[in-house]
């Protein structure tokens, strides 16, 4: 009985140290496979076209300063409103920036400035009322409409190179004019 006696002691004792190591390497496990996952950029990716959910640079609403090169990186159509939520054209847009900030993940930027609140963000960006639309086309350029006319579009040149660096749309826009705005800027 003394050697049952020893061999129980000896196997209980493996016991003791392999349970808590196959718990740790499960964890480590579980963990290297969520933390790859995020640092991966899988969550956070544009793949032929379509969004990706968990990247900020698609949130509507803007609190700090814009990348606009990142952002133009991604080879979409950008519209930035800025706005105020307490003007009342702002908040006739509110729910045309939303739903095609919805509608279009993926295959266009929608951002919204609250210029009230974050003054600072619409600092090198030529807004004399609100609310006023930046349009990028989806090559990264100020967009250059067919008919600058028909929308009211102004174009802005730097008074150094006489280059076109902004182009924006002052006042309202529906939700048809905007959508037809970014099929000349390059939605797909």
């Amino acid at each position: 009985m003394s050697e049952n006696s020893n061999s129980n002691t000896k196997i209980g004792s493996v016991i003791k140290i392999i349970i808590p190591v196959v718990i740790l390497c499960i964890l480590v496990g579980l963990w290297f496979i969520k933390n790859n996952r995020n640092h991966s950029g899988l969550d956070e990716t544009v793949n032929s076209g379509t969004l990706q959910t968990g990247n900020s640079d698609y949130d509507l609403d803007v609190t700090e300063k814009i990348d606009l090169e990142k952002l133009k990186s991604f080879g979409l159509p950008i519209v930035i409103d800025f706005g105020a939520d307490s003007c009342i054209p702002c908040k006739q847009m509110a729910p045309v920036l939303k739903e095609l900030n919805e509608e279009l993940k993926g295959k266009a930027i929608i951002k919204f400035v609250d210029v009230w609140k974050y003054q600072e963000l619409a600092q090198g960006y030529p807004i004399s009322l609100i609310p006023t639309q930046i349009l990028i086309d989806s090559n990264g350029k100020p967009y250059k409409p067919k008919d600058p006319n028909a929308l009211q579009i102004k174009e802005y040149k730097s008074r150094e190179t006489g280059e076109h660096i902004f182009t924006a749309h002052e006042g309202g826009i529906t939700k048809e004019q905007l959508l037809s705005v970014l099929k000349e800027m390059g939605l797909k």
